[in-house]
């Protein structure tokens, strides 16, 4: 082919990869002004301590030794951590690396194909549905589905790699395989089934199983094996898509059994209805929805019976057509051996039910072996181009505004809600997100009748008793919330959340043997909740056990993004609650980080005071005014402390009066507090004329401002000024 030939060629394919790129952008760039939802996004992003602190060696670390919503995806995890590191939490930079991903894979899957097929608008069709399909709205509006972006993305560059290496072989090339693939499985581990989905692009379109080629290929002289030979080029492939699936296997919590469990029959029966839903979803896009009901007791058996013809024709069809079409067999066989680890058989982590975003690599199969049968069916058609190309920009102007729509349904969790009971019947996954919104809302009544419903439902829905507990709780209805704890343990023993929410309530009630067992029981199954650490520590705290509270409450506080603050936080609770060694050793933590933090000077200060530390009093509020000298509040306590100290030598009436002097000034002079501060240092110091008048001063001040507890304390000292006597001890 000459140049000249080549060219058009050339441009077209550039002009169809900046269409994908503005075709994404038109549909999924309205997800810049969206917020988080409350589906799997707190925990896996917002409001995980590790992840927003962004990236580190630490967290890197952290990424791949713990797991995320019962997923390891460590991949995944550190792009969160990234996107935490360059937006902090402003969600619509989350949502635009998602769109950007996807847009780069879209783009990639059309020159992939293009190379496989050597077909540009065919290859550009599949590409244009993938990339604006109402189905992709859940991959790539849900911040928390990262996942399936970015493993679709090492996806087609793995496939990519493979088509190169088999066109051009280097050394290099295996190993590209190897490393996008074990990227891709690190981001998330569906797509384990690419060893499968490379053997059957050697049988269409490259052409590369023995006695199997066949003319359409795009490929053309192509060396040939036999399908075992095929397979053990694929051996290092498939050995790490095994290790991926039983690291994935291992994860505590991932795979449903037992009473939680739905029996095999149901789940055989879901798995079959799902099979035959997704491909009506991807021609009749309509109804779509986050997440789906779960009939309670499985598919309806005519349905599952019509699902298993239907299937069974369509593989019966597919088969006989091999030798003619086989695209037809390549992609629908891709269909149905990607979306098999998600289809159910295996319950993982929930119910056994389909959704959208499991057809993001698999619905490319389904898309492949339509397009090039609708295109080839059409070969004898008059004015086929102009038919097929007016018919190509319909189905792909439709999908982008049904992918519009259906993407708007994300901008917020109460639209997602809204959206799913709306659309299906028997989700009690959507009541209970539903009913954990209308506590946030102070609708705590509905809530609850969300949460009975979920749970009339799905009885075994641990999260559902956890969250109607919660509800209880903040009624006051505490020991029907303390059932529904229990219930939800009883069903998850390893349900970290309810372990802490119930070790709460039964401080509350001062059960703090039980609560401790239950806050230990929290931080053995995730020692990184940091505020079961916390509790657990001022639970120990209340049982009198300082060393063994110190010991979480630093674990807490090395998690926390401000230990600073926290230690702060803690000493000012603490100094509230009357427990003064508590608030003096959090302030003195505080003060181990920042010296010069004037406010755990002035709490530690008060603290020292009220534990009968009046020296320690004195120097810290020297502290703080070292610091923050026009602190008028520590002025007038110190004043006050210096003038009527119970140790003798600590008092000093010229600084007190000094003190009181500069408070009253800065407070504006009319503070009946400080005057009587003033009052007692001019006494303290001897000068009891302006002792006294600055006493009747306040007396008159507080009577004004009804202060009648300071009001009947100065009259008594005036009694003594005007008797030239010091006024006693008096507390700050």
């Amino acid at each position: 082919m000459t140049r000249k030939a080549r060219d058009p060629q050339t441009w077209q394919a550039v002009c169809v990869c900046v269409f994908l790129a503005l075709a994404v952008l038109a549909v999924f760039g309205q997800t810049a002004r969206f917020g988080f939802v409350d589906y799997d996004d707190p925990a896996n992003v917002y409001d995980n301590p590790v992840v927003r602190q962004g990236l580190s060696a630490d967290a890197v670390g952290w990424a791949f030794t713990h797991v995320q919503g019962f997923n390891w995806i460590p991949l995944t995890t550190l792009s969160h951590m990234l996107d935490c590191q360059m937006f902090g939490l402003h969600a619509g930079g989350h949502h635009l690396v998602n769109v950007l991903l996807h847009a780069a894979t879209a783009v990639l899957l059309f020159l992939v194909l293009r190379q496989m097929t050597g077909s540009l608008w065919r290859s550009a069709f599949v590409a244009a549905v993938f990339a604006v399909h109402p189905l992709r709205a859940e991959s790539v509006a849900w911040v928390s589905e990262r996942k399936d972006v970015l493993s679709g993305f090492f996806f087609v560059l793995a496939v990519g790699a493979y088509v190169r290496q088999v066109r051009q072989p280097s050394r290099a090339g295996p190993v590209a395989v190897f490393v996008f693939f074990a990227l891709g499985l690190l981001a998330k581990s569906m797509v384990a089934t690419l060893p499968f989905v490379l053997l059957l692009l050697d049988y269409w379109p490259l052409g590369r199983m023995k006695g199997m080629q066949n003319s359409r290929s795009g490929e053309q002289n192509l060396p040939s094996l036999p399908f075992w030979g095929l397979v053990k080029e694929k051996v290092p492939l498939f050995l790490l898509s095994a290790g991926s699936c039983v690291a994935t296997a291992l994860v505590p919590g991932l795979v449903v059994t037992g009473a939680q469990g739905d029996p095999l029959v149901v789940r055989i029966g879901n798995a079959l209805v799902s099979y035959v839903v997704y491909p009506w979803q991807m021609v009749f896009p309509a109804g779509l929805a986050c997440p789906y009901g779960h009939p309670p007791s499985g598919q309806p058996i005519a349905m599952v019976c019509l699902a298993l013809v239907l299937l069974g024709a369509i593989t019966a069809g597919v088969v006989v057509c091999r030798k003619k079409r086989p695209y037809l067999l390549a992609g629908w066989l891709w269909y149905l051996g990607m979306v098999f680890p998600v289809i159910g058989l295996i319950q993982l982590s929930g119910p056994a039910t389909h959704a959208d975003r499991y057809t993001y690599l698999p619905g490319i199969g389904l898309a492949l072996a339509l397009t090039w049968a609708v295109a080839d069916g059409c070969a004898g058609w008059k004015h086929r181009r102009l038919v097929l190309g007016g018919l190509m920009t319909a189905a792909v102007g439709a999908l982008a505004v049904r992918g519009h729509i259906q993407t708007s349904y994300w901008r917020d969790s109460e639209s997602l809600w809204t959206r799913a009971l709306a659309c299906t019947s028997n989700n009690f996954v959507a009541l209970n997100n539903m009913g954990t919104l209308l506590v946030k809302q102070g609708q705590l009544d509905d809530a609850i009748a969300n949460f009975r419903t979920s749970l009339d439902i799905a009885p075994y829905n641990a999260e559902a008793h956890n969250n109607l507990a919660n509800a209880l709780a903040t009624k006051g209805e505490d020991e029907a919330a303390i059932a529904q704890y229990e219930e939800a343990l009883e069903i998850q023993p390893i349900y970290v959340e309810a372990h802490y929410n119930l070790a709460n309530v039964l401080v509350k009630h001062g059960r703090l043997e039980e609560a401790l067992a239950h806050y230990r029981k929290a931080v053995e199954i995730n020692p990184d909740n940091e505020a079961a650490q916390n509790n657990l520590g001022q639970a120990l705290l209340l049982k009198g056990d300082f060393d063994g509270a110190m010991v979480f409450l630093e674990k807490a506080a090395a998690m926390n993004p401000d230990p600073l603050g926290r230690w702060f936080s803690l000493g000012n609770e603490f100094l509230q609650k009357g427990n003064m060694k508590a608030a003096i050793l959090f302030y003195r933590r505080a003060l181990q980080i920042n010296p010069r933090f004037a406010e755990a000077w002035a709490g530690l200060g008060m603290a020292c005071y009220k534990d009968g530390q009046t020296r320690e009093a004195i120097d810290s509020w020297h502290k703080n005014l070292e610091i923050v000298p026009g602190n008028f509040q520590v002025q007038n306590n110190l004043a006050l402390l210096l003038a009527t100290a119970s140790d003798r030598s600590l008092r000093n009436g010229s600084e007190a009066v000094a003190l009181a002097t500069k408070a009253s000034q800065l407070s504006g002079g009319g503070n009946p507090v400080i005057l009587h501060t003033l009052a007692a240092a001019y006494a303290a110091e001897g000068s009891y004329g302006p002792a006294a008048s600055t006493a009747r001063r306040a007396l008159e001040l507080a009577v004004q401002q009804k202060q009648d507890a300071l009001a009947a304390s100065l009259r008594k000292e005036l009694q003594l000024y005007e008797a030239n006597t010091p006024m006693p001890n008096a507390p700050p």
